[in-house]
């Protein structure tokens, strides 16, 4: 016999950053909440990064609400490993009600509530937070001959750091943050090649995650108060932190315009020039892990759910936490997903009382 479902003021889906921050004001406001969890363990998706990995803000500017994250004995920007750990202390500090392993399946309408389906039990909700990021979404973008190559290919989400590389020739695609860090240390033990759609830009040595942050509220707010804003790519795309400045300083971060086929050996481009490759490293990005949600029918023609802040326009249950700036600004981050989440709880604490 199918087990009754549990009920909730708030289900939050997800227990990376964006869920630990929304867990931490559910927990100060005394609501009813439980947060669902795919994985077996803390961390959200910082314990499948690569360990090198490093955040683009010092440590007392990537903190989550009411706990500052330890500065790292080196002193410098934090990295995979010391997320996870604080992370993981963070949500034993507040207790938070994490059930785990308990991966979200479905999200649905059910009278007055939402129907949250997952393979541990089933939960109703008055509210639903999905914040389940866009790790778990690797974006790779076709490019003809794909399936010809005989080398390898892997994602950002799927690269375990350098020691499989030595000696062999890669060629590292994409123009942002994960691509730089990942070319400055793979360049010192492989053979590597960088393409970009167009040139790559280091951000000045002094501006780091913080100072993006507070580029990316300001933008937020103008471009709600209906003025111009400031576009964060006029300063640059990628943060100096110390592995790229070491690479740039060993002229390494020298990029190739984008290739327009991949043959069987490498790639080529439209003017009959190559490269020969033993593996492609896709740095290309990631999409917001909504397919829980897909019962709902929220998506608008381009892919995204319209929201008012987090909140979805078309199903006012439900707010969207984490996933960038459509969602808040810069939400995909420590400092971001922080900010924003006060807001929306704020509005999901409106909810609950007049509902």
């Amino acid at each position: 016999m199918t087990a009754a479902p549990r009920l909730a003021d708030v289900v939050v889906v997800g227990a990376g950053q964006a869920g630990l921050a929304a867990g931490y004001y559910l927990r100060r406001a005394g609501v009813d909440f439980v947060i669902l969890d795919a994985q077996q363990v803390p961390g959200g998706a910082w314990r499948h990064a690569w360990p090198s990995l490093r955040l683009f803000s010092p440590a007392q500017y990537s903190s989550l609400p009411g706990r500052m994250m330890p500065i790292p004995a080196d002193g410098g920007y934090p990295d995979a490993a010391h997320v996870v750990a604080y992370l993981t202390d963070y949500e034993q500090r507040y207790r938070l009600p994490i059930i785990r392993p308990a991966t979200v399946r479905a999200v649905r309408r059910a009278g007055e509530r939402l129907a949250v389906e997952t393979g541990a039990g089933a939960w109703q909700a008055r509210v639903v937070v999905s914040a389940t990021g866009t790790w778990w979404r690797p974006y790779v973008p076709h490019y003809p001959g794909m399936r010809d190559f005989r080398g390898e290919q892997l994602h950002t989400a799927d690269y375990p750091g350098p020691e499989p590389f030595h000696g062999r020739r890669v060629m590292v695609v994409g123009g942002g943050n994960s691509a730089a860090q990942i070319l400055a240390e793979l360049s010192q033990v492989a053979q590597t090649t960088w393409a970009t759609l167009r040139s790559p830009r280091l951000l000045p040595d002094e501006v780091d995650g913080r100072a993006l942050f507070d580029l990316a509220t300001r933008r937020h707010r103008a471009i709600q108060a209906g003025k111009n804003a400031e576009n964060i790519g006029d300063l640059g795309d990628i943060v100096a932190v110390a592995s790229v400045c070491e690479a740039r300083d060993r002229g390494m971060l020298k990029a190739e315009p984008m290739f327009s086929r991949i043959t069987a050996d490498g790639v080529a481009w439209a003017d009959g020039s190559t490269a020969a490759c033993d593996v492609i490293v896709w740095c290309t990005g990631f999409r917001p892990a909504l397919a829980h949600l897909a019962p709902l029918r929220l998506r608008a023609p381009g892919g995204v759910i319209g929201t008012d802040g987090t909140r979805a326009l078309a199903e006012p249950r439900l707010h969207l936490l984490g996933y960038g700036d459509w969602t808040g600004p810069a939400s995909a981050t420590l400092i971001g997903a922080s900010r924003t989440a006060r807001t929306a709880i704020q509005e999901v604490l409106a909810q609950l009382a007049t509902s």
